[in-house]
C-alpha cells in the first residue's frame, strides 16, 4: 500500500509568483515621460531652429519658415561669423573674441580651483582659530549681487594698473568664483571618512602631503564639478567682460552681442545663429565630455551641508 500522506502537505501552486508587471501606459508613466518630452522640446526646438537657420542662405531665411530644413545647405554663415562679421571698425568675426576668452578662461579656472580646493581642504580638516567666522564671511560674499561691486572693483583694478586688460578680468573671475567653490570643496572633503585623514596624520603626513597624495586622487568628481561650473560661468559671462575690458580684449560673448546687435547693413539672421552656436560650443563640449563625473560629484557631497 502506497503512503500518500507526505504529499498532502506539499503546497499547491495557485498561479504565477513575483511582482505583477506594471502597465506601459499607466498614468504615472504618461505624466513622467510626457513632462520629460515637454522639457526636452522646450530646449531642443530652439536649438534645432538655430542650427537649420545657420545653414540657410538669407534668401531662404526670408521665406519665413523657421522649422523647415535647408534646401541648399551652406556653411558660409559659419565662416562669416567666425572670421568676417563686423563689429564697429573690426571685421574679424568671433575669432579675436575666442582667443581672448581662452586666454581669460584657462588661468581663471586653474587659479580659482587651486585656491578654493586648498581653502575647502583647510576648512574641513585643519581647523584654525576663527575658521568658522572666516567661512561665514566667505560664503556671505557669494550672495552679494555682482552689480553692487562693479564700481569698487573698477577702482581697485585701476589702482593695480590692470583695468581694461585680460589680466584684470582673470583676477575678477578668480575672486568671484572663490566663495561657491570653497563651499563645494569643504562639503566634499567633510564627507571623506575622517579615519583616512587621521591615519595619514599618524603616519607623519603633513598638510600638503595629505592634500596632494590622498585628498586630490580621491576628489576627481568634485574637481570636475568645479571645472564645469567655472568654465560655464566664465565663458558665458557678459557683464564682467563688457565692464572690465576694452574692445581689443573683449571676450567672445561681448563680440557676439556686438555682432547680433549691429545696426550697420542688413540683419543676417543665419550669421547671428551661427555666431551664437559657436559661442556656446566650449561649455557644451566640456559638459558632454565630463557629464557623468559631474553627476557623481554632485551625488558624492557637492551639495551636502
Amino acid at each position: 500500500m502506497v503512503d500518500i500522506a507526505p504529499h498532502a502537505h506539499q503546497p499547491v501552486a495557485d498561479g504565477p509568483r513575483g511582482k505583477r508587471p506594471k502597465p506601459l501606459f499607466s498614468l504615472r508613466n504618461i505624466v513622467v515621460y510626457g513632462t520629460l518630452l515637454l522639457v526636452s522640446a522646450y530646449y531642443l526646438v530652439p536649438l534645432y531652429v538655430m542650427i537649420v537657420t545657420s545653414l540657410k542662405t538669407m534668401e531662404e531665411v526670408r521665406l519665413g519658415n523657421v522649422f523647415s530644413f535647408p534646401r541648399d545647405i551652406t556653411f558660409a554663415p559659419w565662416v562669416k561669423a567666425w572670421a568676417e562679421a563686423c563689429t564697429g571698425l573690426n571685421c574679424d568675426g568671433l575669432s579675436r573674441g575666442f582667443a581672448n576668452s581662452v586666454w581669460i578662461l584657462v588661468p581663471s579656472v586653474l587659479l580659482s580651483i587651486i585656491v578654493a580646493s586648498v581653502n575647502g581642504y583647510a576648512l574641513a580638516n585643519w581647523k584654525f582659530k576663527g575658521a568658522d567666522i572666516f567661512f561665514t564671511i566667505l560664503i556671505f560674499g557669494a550672495f552679494i549681487p555682482y552689480q553692487v561691486m562693479l564700481y569698487p572693483v573698477v577702482i581697485v583694478l585701476r589702482e593695480l594698473g590692470v583695468y581694461g586688460t585680460r589680466t584684470g578680468l582673470v583676477i575678477v573671475h578668480t575672486i568671484f568664483g572663490m566663495p561657491i567653490l570653497t563651499l563645494l570643496f569643504r562639503n566634499y572633503f567633510t564627507s571623506v571618512p575622517e579615519e583616512i585623514f587621521k591615519a595619514a596624520r599618524v603616519d607623519g603626513a603633513g598638510f600638503w602631503t595629505i592634500f596632494l597624495k590622498i585628498m586630490m586622487p580621491m576628489s576627481l568628481p568634485i574637481f570636475v564639478v568645479a571645472v564645469i561650473l567655472q568654465v560655464t560661468g566664465i565663458w558665458n559671462d557678459f557683464l564682467f567682460g563688457v565692464v572690465y575690458t576694452k574692445p581689443d580684449t573683449y571676450p567672445m560673448t561681448v563680440q557676439l552681442n556686438n555682432i547680433v546687435n549691429s545696426v550697420q547693413g542688413t540683419k543676417e539672421y543665419n550669421v547671428n545663429m551661427a555666431a551664437t552656436i559657436l559661442t556656446g560650443l566650449v561649455p557644451l563640449v566640456v559638459y558632454f565630455i565630463s557629464g557623468k563625473l559631474f553627476v557623481r560629484g554632485i551625488a558624492a557631497g557637492a551639495v551636502k551641508g
